[in-house]
Protein backbone atom coordinates (compact mmCIF):
# COMPACT_ATOMS: atom_id res chain seq x y z
CA UNK A 1 0.00 0.00 0.00
CA UNK A 2 1.44 3.36 -1.08
CA UNK A 3 -0.67 5.34 1.40
CA UNK A 4 1.08 5.20 4.76
CA UNK A 5 -1.14 7.63 6.67
CA UNK A 6 -4.61 9.19 6.49
CA UNK A 7 -5.57 12.69 7.61
CA UNK A 8 -9.18 13.81 7.90
CA UNK A 9 -10.60 17.28 7.99
CA UNK A 10 -13.59 17.19 10.32
CA UNK A 11 -16.32 19.75 9.68
CA UNK A 12 -18.04 19.10 6.37
CA UNK A 13 -15.94 15.96 5.93
CA UNK A 14 -16.61 13.55 8.79
CA UNK A 15 -19.45 15.58 10.30
CA UNK A 16 -21.62 17.33 7.74
CA UNK A 17 -22.30 20.44 9.73
CA UNK A 18 -21.22 23.11 7.26
CA UNK A 19 -24.69 24.64 7.14
CA UNK A 20 -24.67 25.12 10.91
CA UNK A 21 -21.29 26.88 10.77
CA UNK A 22 -22.58 28.88 7.82
CA UNK A 23 -25.69 29.96 9.74
CA UNK A 24 -23.69 30.76 12.89
CA UNK A 25 -21.28 33.00 10.95
CA UNK A 26 -24.20 34.62 9.14
CA UNK A 27 -25.62 35.56 12.54
CA UNK A 28 -22.23 36.78 13.78
CA UNK A 29 -21.78 38.87 10.63
CA UNK A 30 -25.12 40.54 11.33
CA UNK A 31 -24.03 41.30 14.88
CA UNK A 32 -20.56 42.53 13.93
CA UNK A 33 -21.23 44.51 10.75
CA UNK A 34 -24.99 44.73 10.36
CA UNK A 35 -25.29 42.42 7.35
CA UNK A 36 -24.76 38.72 6.61
CA UNK A 37 -21.82 37.24 4.72
CA UNK A 38 -22.74 36.38 1.15
CA UNK A 39 -21.97 33.05 -0.59
CA UNK A 40 -18.78 34.35 -2.20
CA UNK A 41 -17.44 35.56 1.14
CA UNK A 42 -18.28 32.24 2.79
CA UNK A 43 -16.42 30.27 0.12
CA UNK A 44 -13.32 32.46 -0.05
CA UNK A 45 -12.98 33.97 3.42
CA UNK A 46 -14.77 31.67 5.88
CA UNK A 47 -14.44 27.92 5.36
CA UNK A 48 -11.11 26.55 6.53
CA UNK A 49 -10.03 29.84 8.07
CA UNK A 50 -9.34 30.49 11.73
CA UNK A 51 -11.96 32.34 13.74
CA UNK A 52 -9.51 35.22 14.17
CA UNK A 53 -9.14 35.55 10.39
CA UNK A 54 -12.91 35.54 9.89
CA UNK A 55 -13.47 38.08 12.67
CA UNK A 56 -10.75 40.31 11.21
CA UNK A 57 -12.48 40.18 7.83
CA UNK A 58 -15.86 40.96 9.40
CA UNK A 59 -14.76 43.99 11.44
CA UNK A 60 -12.21 45.25 8.92
CA UNK A 61 -9.23 45.32 11.27
CA UNK A 62 -7.08 43.04 13.41
CA UNK A 63 -9.10 42.17 16.53
CA UNK A 64 -7.61 42.35 19.99
CA UNK A 65 -7.07 39.09 21.87
CA UNK A 66 -10.06 39.94 24.04
CA UNK A 67 -12.26 40.54 20.98
CA UNK A 68 -11.09 37.33 19.33
CA UNK A 69 -11.93 35.30 22.43
CA UNK A 70 -15.27 37.04 22.97
CA UNK A 71 -16.52 36.78 19.38
CA UNK A 72 -15.15 33.24 18.86
CA UNK A 73 -16.88 32.00 22.00
CA UNK A 74 -20.10 33.72 20.97
CA UNK A 75 -20.04 32.18 17.49
CA UNK A 76 -19.18 28.69 18.72
CA UNK A 77 -21.96 28.79 21.30
CA UNK A 78 -24.45 29.67 18.56
CA UNK A 79 -23.14 26.71 16.55
CA UNK A 80 -23.17 24.24 19.48
CA UNK A 81 -26.72 25.28 20.39
CA UNK A 82 -27.72 24.41 16.80
CA UNK A 83 -26.09 20.98 17.12
CA UNK A 84 -27.86 20.29 20.41
CA UNK A 85 -31.19 21.38 18.93
CA UNK A 86 -30.72 19.03 15.96
CA UNK A 87 -29.52 15.80 17.58
CA UNK A 88 -31.07 13.70 14.81
CA UNK A 89 -28.52 15.10 12.35
CA UNK A 90 -25.63 15.39 14.78
CA UNK A 91 -23.97 12.23 13.53
CA UNK A 92 -20.94 11.16 11.51
CA UNK A 93 -21.26 10.90 7.74
CA UNK A 94 -22.57 7.69 6.20
CA UNK A 95 -20.01 4.91 6.24
CA UNK A 96 -17.49 6.77 8.42
CA UNK A 97 -17.55 4.44 11.41
CA UNK A 98 -17.07 1.35 9.23
CA UNK A 99 -14.20 3.08 7.44
CA UNK A 100 -12.61 3.96 10.78
CA UNK A 101 -12.92 0.32 11.85
CA UNK A 102 -11.13 -0.78 8.66
CA UNK A 103 -8.32 1.77 9.09
CA UNK A 104 -7.75 0.61 12.66
CA UNK A 105 -7.84 -3.04 11.60
CA UNK A 106 -5.18 -2.32 8.97
CA UNK A 107 -3.12 -0.31 11.49
CA UNK A 108 -2.90 2.69 9.16
CA UNK A 109 -1.71 5.77 11.10
CA UNK A 110 -4.45 8.41 11.04
CA UNK A 111 -5.61 11.61 12.67
CA UNK A 112 -7.82 14.68 12.30
CA UNK A 113 -6.70 18.16 11.22
CA UNK A 114 -9.44 20.71 11.81
CA UNK A 115 -9.57 24.47 12.09
CA UNK A 116 -12.29 24.08 14.73
CA UNK A 117 -11.71 25.61 18.15
CA UNK A 118 -10.92 23.38 21.14
CA UNK A 119 -14.38 23.77 22.67
CA UNK A 120 -15.86 22.24 19.51
CA UNK A 121 -13.26 19.47 19.32
CA UNK A 122 -13.98 18.51 22.93
CA UNK A 123 -17.68 18.36 22.02
CA UNK A 124 -16.98 16.10 19.02
CA UNK A 125 -14.74 13.78 21.05
CA UNK A 126 -17.53 13.36 23.59
CA UNK A 127 -20.56 13.13 21.29
CA UNK A 128 -18.98 10.95 18.60
CA UNK A 129 -16.78 8.86 20.93
CA UNK A 130 -13.75 9.58 18.75
CA UNK A 131 -11.38 8.02 21.27
CA UNK A 132 -12.56 4.64 19.99
CA UNK A 133 -10.65 5.21 16.75
CA UNK A 134 -8.23 8.10 17.32
CA UNK A 135 -5.37 8.99 19.61
CA UNK A 136 -6.96 12.17 20.94
CA UNK A 137 -3.55 13.71 21.65
CA UNK A 138 -2.64 13.58 17.95
CA UNK A 139 -5.68 15.54 16.74
CA UNK A 140 -4.70 18.98 15.41
CA UNK A 141 -7.09 21.89 15.98
CA UNK A 142 -7.03 25.68 15.91
CA UNK A 143 -4.98 26.89 18.88
CA UNK A 144 -4.50 30.49 17.81
CA UNK A 145 -1.02 29.79 16.48
CA UNK A 146 -1.58 27.54 13.46
CA UNK A 147 -2.28 29.50 10.26
CA UNK A 148 -5.65 28.83 8.69
CA UNK A 149 -6.06 26.90 5.48
CA UNK A 150 -4.96 27.22 2.65
CA UNK A 151 -1.64 27.42 4.52
CA UNK A 152 -0.22 23.87 4.65
CA UNK A 153 0.85 23.97 8.29
CA UNK A 154 -2.06 22.08 9.82
CA UNK A 155 -1.59 19.08 7.53
CA UNK A 156 2.16 19.13 7.99
CA UNK A 157 1.69 19.07 11.77
CA UNK A 158 -0.89 16.28 11.51
CA UNK A 159 1.47 14.19 9.36
CA UNK A 160 4.26 14.71 11.88
CA UNK A 161 1.94 13.67 14.71
CA UNK A 162 1.31 10.28 13.08
CA UNK A 163 4.93 9.84 12.00
CA UNK A 164 4.28 9.85 8.26
CA UNK A 165 5.62 12.29 5.67
CA UNK A 166 2.87 14.24 3.87
CA UNK A 167 3.92 12.72 0.53
CA UNK A 168 2.71 9.35 1.82
CA UNK A 169 -0.58 10.67 3.26
CA UNK A 170 -4.09 10.63 1.84
CA UNK A 171 -6.19 13.62 2.92
CA UNK A 172 -9.99 13.80 3.05
CA UNK A 173 -11.32 17.38 2.69
CA UNK A 174 -14.50 19.22 1.74
CA UNK A 175 -13.38 22.86 1.61
CA UNK A 176 -11.64 24.52 -1.33
CA UNK A 177 -9.15 26.16 1.03
CA UNK A 178 -8.53 22.80 2.73
CA UNK A 179 -7.86 21.08 -0.58
CA UNK A 180 -5.36 23.80 -1.47
CA UNK A 181 -3.74 23.39 1.96
CA UNK A 182 -3.37 19.63 1.49
CA UNK A 183 -1.90 20.21 -1.96
CA UNK A 184 0.55 22.78 -0.59
CA UNK A 185 1.53 20.33 2.16
CA UNK A 186 2.50 17.80 -0.52
CA UNK A 187 -0.16 15.20 0.25
CA UNK A 188 0.08 12.05 -1.84
CA UNK A 189 -3.65 11.95 -2.55
CA UNK A 190 -6.57 14.31 -1.87
CA UNK A 191 -10.09 12.91 -1.66
CA UNK A 192 -12.77 15.59 -1.91
CA UNK A 193 -15.93 15.05 0.12
CA UNK A 194 -18.93 16.55 -1.69
CA UNK A 195 -20.95 17.46 1.38
CA UNK A 196 -21.92 21.01 0.48
CA UNK A 197 -20.91 21.57 -3.17
CA UNK A 198 -21.80 19.58 -6.32
CA UNK A 199 -19.45 16.78 -7.38
CA UNK A 200 -18.53 18.70 -10.53
CA UNK A 201 -17.28 21.62 -8.42
CA UNK A 202 -14.60 19.38 -6.88
CA UNK A 203 -13.70 17.65 -10.14
CA UNK A 204 -12.51 21.00 -11.49
CA UNK A 205 -10.10 21.61 -8.60
CA UNK A 206 -6.48 20.87 -9.40
CA UNK A 207 -4.98 18.20 -7.18
CA UNK A 208 -8.17 16.29 -6.36
CA UNK A 209 -7.69 12.55 -6.92
CA UNK A 210 -11.29 11.45 -6.33
CA UNK A 211 -14.65 12.79 -5.16
CA UNK A 212 -16.95 10.94 -2.78
CA UNK A 213 -20.49 11.57 -1.53
CA UNK A 214 -20.21 9.19 1.45
CA UNK A 215 -17.62 6.92 3.05
CA UNK A 216 -19.16 3.62 1.99
CA UNK A 217 -16.59 1.38 0.26
CA UNK A 218 -13.86 4.01 0.77
CA UNK A 219 -11.40 1.17 1.28
CA UNK A 220 -11.24 0.78 -2.50
CA UNK A 221 -9.70 4.22 -3.03
CA UNK A 222 -6.93 3.77 -0.47
CA UNK A 223 -4.00 2.31 -2.37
Amino acid sequence: MNTKGIIFDFNGTLFWDSQKHYDAWIEMSRRLRGKPFDDYEMLHYMFGRTNKMIIEYAIGRVPTEEETLKYSTEKEQIYLDMCEADKENTKLADGVEEFFDWICEKNIPHTIATMSEKMNVDYYIDVFKLGKWFDINKIVYSNGKIPGKPAPDIFQIAAKNIGVEPKYCTVFEDAFSGIKAAQAAGARKIIAVASKEPVDFYKKIDGVSAVITDFKNCQSIID
